[in-house]
């Protein structure tokens, strides 16, 4: 086992109260394997992963609670010496947006090799040659010359290549995508899904995968997480979820899928809106959006706890939630 969370709780102290960004996650991640976390915006899935790399900023974040093991180490627990040794050489993220996470005031070859010199202490021509060989591995045309380029030289996928370079640079053991596709064309989409498997077959990097996409989720994850409200609602192997989903809110987000509707069925929408997290509603979350369950069975005394349903295929118990 590669990465073991365990009761992450993450709040935002702010002068409007509150918030309550991620409660009680658990999850693990072994060598090699693909996990997705999915869910709408706002769900906790982003905090979640930058909870476990200390880029909540704090003041107003805090980490309440829980512990996240990796090789050893607690990251939640880790100083920031240990933390800057392990971001970008042993775990590596892509960013949602490479247009804002991309210094457009530096060359491309200086941010390809500023983790080199960093975690490898390498420079010079050697770390050159190293970050356009990494140009070259994900599909840049003529590396050699677009490697003194800046990023607003480059289309939006060819800065999403240079973030998956940038990441993998370092041959990292864990690779965190935060919704890596969201603002590409479907056939961009699919060339940097086939391009970040492909890394991650030479290279055998697990990978935590963001998205609310859940076509995305069916091609490349191995298990995924579905989060709703700051919390998991379910969890289970891929091919699991898509066949048997036991949650409402995962029932109801696969049937809102087109292409995964019969022809002429009318799509089902989600109606309202998630939950206030400044404001969380004291029993089950999704009572109010409940309509493949039975809301009048969603629990109100008490926060539903993720259980083991079928083997290795977690649920929230709220019997609404499960009623079919």
């Amino acid at each position: 086992m590669l990465l073991k969370v365990q009761n992450l709780t993450t709040r935002f102290h702010t002068r409007n109260g509150v918030v309550h960004a991620v409660e009680d996650v658990s999850f693990t991640v072994d060598k090699g394997q693909t996990l997705g976390i999915v869910g709408e915006s706002g769900s906790g899935k982003s905090v979640t992963c930058y909870s476990l790399l200390g880029l909540i900023p704090t003041p107003p974040g805090k980490i309440e609670c829980g512990s996240a093991i990796f090789d050893g180490i607690d990251l939640l627990k880790a100083s920031e010496k240990q933390l800057c040794g392990i971001r970008g050489k042993r775990i590596s993220m892509i960013f949602q947006d490479p247009m804002t996470s991309l210094n457009p005031y530096m060359r491309i070859s200086d941010q390809l090799t500023e983790p080199l010199d960093l975690h490898e202490n390498l420079r010079g021509k050697k770390a050159l040659i190293r970050a356009i060989d990494a140009l070259a591995e994900v599909g840049i045309p003529e590396p050699e010359k677009r490697i003194n380029s800046y990023p607003h030289e480059f289309s939006g996928g060819m800065r999403q290549r240079v973030m998956i370079a940038m990441a993998l640079i370092t041959k990292p053991e864990l690779l965190i995508c935060d919704e890596p596709t969201t603002a590409l064309d479907v056939t961009v989409q699919k060339q940097v899904l086939d391009l970040i498997r492909e890394r991650q077959r030479i290279l055998g990097t697990a990978v935590i995968f963001i998205t609310h996409d859940l076509a995305v989720v069916s091609e490349v994850c191995d298990v995924i997480n579905v989060m709703y409200a700051g919390r998991i609602v379910e969890s289970a192997g891929r091919a699991e979820l898509f066949n048997n989903p036991l949650h409402a809110y995962t029932r109801s987000l696969l049937k809102s899928i087109p292409a995964a509707q019969p022809k002429g069925q009318p799509l089902i929408s989600i109606a309202g809106l998630p939950p206030s997290l400044t404001d969380p509603p004291k029993g089950c979350s999704f009572k109010a959006r409940n309509i493949l369950g039975n809301s009048k069975l969603c629990l109100t005394d008490r926060s539903p706890e993720l259980a083991e349903i079928h083997p290795d295929h977690f649920a929230q118990n709220c019997p609404g939630c499960l009623a079919s």
